[in-house]
């Protein structure tokens, strides 16, 4: 099986710093199944080190095309019954969730593009750099499907209900590195081909803090934050499981991999 998350640790002050890095090696980075596994692996392999303040998330060229929908085992959920279904699709609530609940700040650096999962990802991050010649998208309600992952609510503490909207309901349109920064959705902008070194740089200053007074300073601003989210975040998954059963989700799909405009029907 192939190995598409590297972790390296013991760098920066004190050695308190690790990095991920997601690379499939085509430049595209995108989300299989198993390489959700393996990103989900990656954040619970955290769990109980105690030498680790700060883990900056990467990708390779670029940060993430999101979800594969070539990939053999995603394509199958199409012939899923709604129980197996519905079980194959907490593989990406179960990513991010992992990574939003580490211990460690978690900072991504983020290259290229960074589309529909790939956002989700971000959003479940604590802070997020972001090359200025890159550009985010989130494709799903574009494929007639919704944004899932319980994102929406991690997105509307960082931008507000309107940005939240446009971002996911304008599906066709790129976010640019200036526009996700005025909206909050990114805390720092860096030169093309920086990303990382920025993030870095980020990582080290986090790094010089006492690592206790960190996790618990994140972990209250994390519970006060989210306290209410999995009232909404719970449909997720059901909405998403409904809305792949719809023809718009067949014909946004479709279209994707025919390289056509999608004609929706409301059905």
């Amino acid at each position: 099986m192939a190995e598409f998350v590297k972790i390296e640790k013991g760098l920066g002050p004190e050695g308190r710093i690790a990095v991920v890095r997601f690379d499939r090696g085509d430049g595209i980075n995108a989300l299989s199944p198993e390489a959700l596994r393996q990103l989900t692996d990656a954040a619970r392999s955290f769990e109980d080190d105690a030498e680790t303040s700060v883990v900056v998330l990467t990708g390779a060229k670029s940060f993430s095309a999101g979800f594969d929908l070539k990939d053999p085992e995603g394509r199958a959920r199409k012939e899923m019954d709604l129980g197996t279904l519905r079980r194959h699709l907490k593989l990406g609530p179960r990513l991010t969730r992992a990574w939003q609940e580490m211990e460690q700040i978690t900072i991504g650096a983020i290259e290229g593009f960074c589309v529909g999962g790939g956002v989700a990802l971000a959003v479940a991050l604590d802070f997020r750099v972001m090359a200025r010649d890159a550009h985010l998208r989130v494709p799903e309600i574009g494929l007639g499907m919704n944004m899932s992952w319980q994102s929406v609510p991690r997105m509307l503490h960082l931008m507000g209900p309107a940005r939240t909207k446009q971002a996911v309901i304008l599906a066709d349109q790129r976010i640019s590195a200036a526009e996700a920064y005025e909206w909050r959705l990114v805390e720092e902008v860096a030169d093309p081909g920086k990303a990382y070194e920025a993030a870095m740089a980020l990582a080290a200053k986090v790094a010089a803090q006492p690592p206790l007074s960190v996790a618990m300073t994140k972990l209250t601003v994390n519970r006060l934050a989210h306290a209410l989210d999995d009232l909404a975040s719970h449909m997720d998954v059901d909405q998403f499981a409904l809305a792949s059963m719809s023809e718009d989700h067949r014909e946004g799909v479709g279209a994707f991999l025919e390289r056509r405009k999608p004609k929706f029907r409301g059905r």
